[in-house]
């Protein structure tokens, strides 16, 4: 709970932004903890999930699909590419407008790690049942929305 002494609107939202961060951290923490092994930063996971899942993309959508700004997806990228885990490919119909793609040895990283995420995941919300799941992410879609309008 917050310590904080507002009014009962402040507190009320304090305290469950707090257990929104916390639960946050915790479920973030274990579902990535194999990644640690394969030396891959939460953000690269993504990047590879992303472009296993969608195929190639530009580094803006990337950006987008990974809630990051688009310097951060730039080394990111750069940084997988060094690790020969994706390229960057320019098009011959526009030369400024570059996508990322996986390599096969980027491909066969997230194809052999996936599974071992989904699994961490279902791990994560175990002790939830079918209606709790649904309604958290109702809430949290509604959350979500709401900041943008």
């Amino acid at each position: 709970m917050t310590k904080h002494k507002g009014t009962a609107e402040e507190v009320e939202a304090l305290d469950v932004y707090i257990k929104l961060m916390r639960a946050s951290k915790s479920v973030t923490d274990a579902a990535h903890d194999h990644l640690t092994k394969e030396k891959l930063s939460d953000t690269q996971f993504g990047v590879l999930e992303t472009l296993y899942h969608l195929g190639a993309l530009c580094q803006k959508e990337l950006a987008d699909k990974n809630l990051k700004s688009t310097a951060n997806i730039t080394t990111v990228i750069d940084n997988l590419e060094k690790r020969k885990l994706v390229e960057r490919v320019r098009s011959e119909e526009d030369r400024r407008y570059i996508t990322v793609h996986l390599t096969e040895e980027g491909h066969n990283l997230i194809h052999r790690i996936f599974p071992d995420h989904a699994r961490a995941i279902v791990k994560c919300f175990r002790s939830l049942t079918a209606e709790e799941k649904k309604t958290l992410g109702d809430i949290c879609r509604k959350l979500g929305k709401s900041q943008t309008a």
